[in-house]
C-alpha cells in the first residue's frame, strides 16, 4: 500500500492531472486541446457516480465479472478487457452490495476495486467473506502506481481478512488469468460449459516463465547453500591437525569422510610435550551443520595440560574427560546435544598408553600374530550428566602394535556388536589388519567409500590409529 503522504499526493494529483495519467497512463499522451478542462472533468466525474447509484440493478441472468468501486467507473484498461474476451460484467458502488446479496449465484467472480476505501475496511472485510462463503473468486486491485499503464497492485485474497498481504503488481493479461481461473472454477461448479481462455497460449507462457524464474531463483539459492557449506566444511578441516607428530619410535595414520560437506565427528593429534602425545576421536550424535557447530567447541575444550606460572601440568585421560563433561553440561545445548570422545595419552620414552572413555567405540589394539582386541572401558557420555567420574586404564605398547581409535560409522566394515556372540570383527578388517598402519588406513578409506548403504544410514566416518614401528 502507499504511504499516507503518498496518498494525499495522489488525490491532490487526480484533481489536477487527467483522470487517464492516474491509472498509469503517462501524462504526456494526453493531448490537453482534445480533454475537458479540470473543472469539467470533476463534474462529469460526481454525475457518473451519481448515475451509477442510480441505474444499479440487480443481476437478472449470470454475470461474468461484477466491479465494485466508489470511483464510479471501471478503468478503461480493465473495460477493454471484459470486451475484448466477450465477458458480462456489471458495476456497483460498494453500498448497493447489499442489494445482490441474494442474488450472488449469478456471480462469476468479483473485482473490488478499493482505492478510497480506508474508512470502509470493516466493511469491505464483510463483503470477502461473503463472497468466500458462495465460492466466488475475490480480486482485489489497490492504489494505481507509478508503473505502465497494464499493471494493476494485486492481493490475493488467502483469507476472509488478509486484505494487502503478498501484493505484488499485475499487468492486464496476467489479470486475465486470474478472471479466466476464477470464472472456470465457478462455472464448473454451475455445470456451466467453460469456454477456452482466448489467451491460453499467453497465460501458459506467463506461468511457464514464472516457474522458469521461480527455479532459477531455487538453483541459485541451492548453488549457494552449497558453497556455504562446502566453505564451512574447508573451515571445520582448518581444525583438523595439518601434520602429524610421527616420531622415530610411532607412526600416525587418519581417515576423515564426512556424510555432507561438514562432518559431526573430528580428531587430533597433538605433541603435549618432548614426552607425551595426546590424541582423541570425538562423535557428536548426529551429522549436519549443527554437529559440525559443536565439533568446534569440543575442540576448544578439550584441554591437555594447565599451565602453572613457569610450570605445566599434563592432564590424565580422565581429568580430560571430566572436565570436557563439565564445559559441555555446563553449556546446556539447545537441542539436547551431546557427543562420545575416546582420549588417549602416549609416553613416547616408555610406550605407556593410558586411555579414557565416554560413551564411544572401544579402541582396537592390533598385534602381530593375534585377533584385533576391545581395549573396553566404562565411560558415560559427554554433556548429558553433571559431575560424571570417568576412570582410565593403561597398558604398555610394544614394537608392531598397532591402536586404532574410530567413530560409529565406520563400524559397518570394522565390526559389530552381537547379542548372542558379543562383539565380531569384520572379515576384510581381518583381512588388512597386519598392514602397516598408512595402509591399513587407506584400505578403510576405500572400504567406506565402496561401501553401499542407504542414504538415511550414511554416517560420517573417522578414524585415528598409531603403529609402534
Amino acid at each position: 500500500m502507499i504511504s499516507p503522504a503518498r496518498r494525499q499526493t495522489s488525490w491532490m494529483s487526480a484533481l489536477t492531472s487527467p483522470l487517464a495519467e492516474r491509472v498509469g497512463i503517462p501524462l504526456k499522451s494526453y493531448n490537453a486541446n482534445k480533454k475537458i478542462t479540470c473543472l469539467e472533468r470533476g463534474r462529469k466525474i460526481r454525475m457518473e457516480k451519481a448515475e451509477l447509484l442510480i441505474s444499479t440493478e440487480v443481476p437478472k441472468s449470470f454475470t461474468d465479472v461484477l466491479y465494485l468501486t466508489n470511483q464510479g467507473q471501471i478503468p478503461p484498461e480493465i473495460k477493454r478487457l471484459l470486451k475484448a474476451r466477450k465477458l458480462s460484467s456489471a458495476i456497483i458502488p460498494m453500498d448497493k452490495f447489499i442489494q445482490i446479496r441474494d442474488r450472488l449465484d449469478l456471480i462469476g467472480t468479483v473485482i473490488i476495486d478499493t482505492e478510497g476505501l480506508d474508512r470502509l475496511q470493516q466493511k469491505l472485510a464483510r463483503i470477502i467473506e461473503c463472497l468466500e462463503i458462495e465460492n466466488i473468486g475475490v480480486i482485489l486491485l489497490t492504489n494505481r502506481v507509478d508503473v505502465p499503464i497494464k499493471s494493476f497492485s494485486l492481493a490475493p485474497t488467502e483469507t476472509s481478512f488478509s486484505l494487502t498481504s503478498t501484493m505484488k503488481l499485475v499487468s492486464v493479461d496476467e489479470l486475465w488469468v486470474r478472471v479466466s481461473v476464477n470464472l472456470a472454477y465457478r462455472k464448473k461448479s454451475f455445470g456451466i460449459a467453460v469456454k477456452p481462455a482466448g489467451l491460453l497460449k499467453q497465460a501458459q507462457t506467463i506461468h511457464r516463465n514464472k516457474l522458469a524464474e521461480q527455479l532459477q531463483m531455487t538453483s541459485a539459492l541451492v548453488d549457494n547453500l552449497a558453497e556455504q557449506l562446502r566453505l564451512a566444511g574447508l573451515v571445520q578441516q582448518d581444525f583438523l591437525p595439518t601434520a602429524l607428530p610421527h616420531t622415530d619410535e610411532v607412526r600416525w595414520a587418519t581417515v576423515f569422510l564426512p556424510a555432507e560437506w561438514v562432518s559431526g565427528d573430528i580428531y587430533n593429534i597433538v605433541r603435549i610435550d618432548e614426552q607425551h602425545i595426546g590424541f582423541y576421536v570425538a562423535d557428536v550424535v548426529g551429522h549436519g551443520m549443527p554437529a559440525a557447530l559443536l565439533t568446534i567447541f569440543l575442540k576448544q575444550s578439550l584441554v591437555m595440560r594447565e599451565t602453572m606460572e613457569r610450570n605445566y601440568r599434563v592432564f590424565s585421560p580422565a581429568e580430560v574427560m571430566k572436565n570436557l563433561n563439565e564445559r559441555m553440561a555446563a553449556q546446556k545445548f539447545s537441542g539436547y546435544q551431546f557427543a562420545t570422545c575416546c582420549y588417549c595419552l602416549l609416553n613416547i620414552k616408555t610406550l605407556q598408553l593410558t586411555y579414557a572413555r565416554a560413551g564411544h567405540p572401544y579402541p582396537i589394539l592390533i598385534r602381530s600374530g593375534q585377533q584385533p582386541e576391545q581395549l573396553e572401558i566404562r565411560g558415560s557420555l559427554l554433556g548429558v550428566f553433571d559431575n560424571v567420574e570417568y576412570i582410565q586404564q593403561t597398558i604398555q605398547l610394544q614394537a608392531g602394535d598397532k591402536l586404532l581409535l574410530y567413530s560409529d560409522g565406520a563400524e559397518p566394515f570394522i565390526g559389530r556388536f552381537d547379542d548372542l556372540t558379543g562383539f565380531r570383527f569384520k572379515e576384510q578388517f581381518c583381512q588388512v589388519k597386519d598392514l602397516p598402519i598408512v595402509e591399513l588406513m587407506d584400505r578403510l578409506g576405500e572400504f567406506a567409500q565402496n561401501q553401499k548403504v542407504d542414504l538415511a544410514e550414511v554416517d560420517d566416518i573417522t578414524a585415528a590409529g598409531l603403529e609402534i614401528l
